[in-house]
């Protein structure tokens, strides 16, 4: 039988540490949520003053990235030229999410809402690379 890596409680707090350390630096007030590869929640945080909608966003977005293996920025593109994958509903297409890889492998995601599109994928990613 195959063994597969999985994301540690460990993993998740030292990928929120990181993104949230992103966020502070550019003064973004954003949720933070990083799921496991079947798009389960590990840990979400609310930032004081993040919009109230941002937590259901970010966690739409973390459970697209892991479900589709990619960047949830880039399921909407793809959604855009086969609009038909909408009826698998895995979360929400936007830019935001993205895929945590370990040894070739998607272990997770992990997204961020109440910035703009491109600024929640900047601290997304700097939460991801603290794994790296």
């Amino acid at each position: 039988m195959r063994q597969r890596p999985t994301l540690t409680g460990d993993d998740a707090q030292r990928m929120m540490a990181a993104a949230k350390a992103e966020a502070v630096k550019h003064g973004w007030k954003l949720t933070i949520v990083i799921v496991d590869d079947s798009g389960a929640l590990l840990l979400a945080e609310r930032m004081d003053g993040a919009g109230r909608l941002s937590a259901e966003i970010a966690f739409g977005k973390a459970r697209t990235a892991a479900a589709m293996g990619r960047p949830s920025g880039l399921v909407a593109q793809i959604l855009a030229q086969a609009p038909g994958l909408a009826l698998a509903s895995v979360g929400i297409p936007l830019q935001g999410g993205v895929p945590v890889i370990w040894e070739g492998e998607c272990v997770g995601a992990i997204a961020a809402s109440g910035a703009s599109a491109p600024d929640d994928e900047q601290v997304a990613s700097a939460g991801a690379a603290a794994l790296a």
